[in-house]
């Protein structure tokens, strides 16, 4: 994987911004890598049909009709949108390597994607994203 670098993003804001303009708790998600505890996001559960984006800057990440029950603590779904709307780099921070999945937009911490878990789902891979990071657009009606 090619590393990824601020100067890749198309939405650059300094620490400063972000911390203005984000609660404490996204925040620390999205510009930190850190991690909400499981079964507490707002969308663990959600079934509403509509287009999941960044709450850092509002870029389409991801379609609700790809989100499936994997009942691991977090809303999952099996693939994002195309076209680099999300970015998928090595994290080797828990002392293994994970693939960390960032905001191609803005470079903000999503989750982490795991592969060959034996969901049925089109792709066998699951984007374990935190509903911190996201904001659901609901589809009109």
């Amino acid at each position: 994987m090619k590393p990824v670098t601020s100067d890749d993003a198309k939405v650059v804001k300094s620490e400063r911004e972000w911390r203005e303009e984000l609660s404490p708790q996204e925040y620390h998600v999205l510009r930190e890598a850190g991690t909400e505890r499981p079964f507490t996001g707002e969308y663990t559960d959600t079934k509403t049909t509509g287009v999941y984006e960044c709450r850092a800057c509002g870029a389409e990440l991801f379609r609700s009709d790809t989100k499936f029950e994997s009942h691991c603590g977090w809303p999952s779904f099996f693939t994002p949108l195309a076209g680099g709307a999300v970015i998928e780099r090595v994290d080797r921070s828990m002392g293994m390597a994970r693939t960390e999945v960032i905001c191609g937009n803005c470079h903000s911490h999503l989750g982490h994607v795991f592969a060959g878990e034996g969901y049925d789902t089109p792709t066998d891979l699951r984007y374990c994203i935190n509903s911190v990071s996201l904001k659901l657009e609901p589809a009109e009606s």
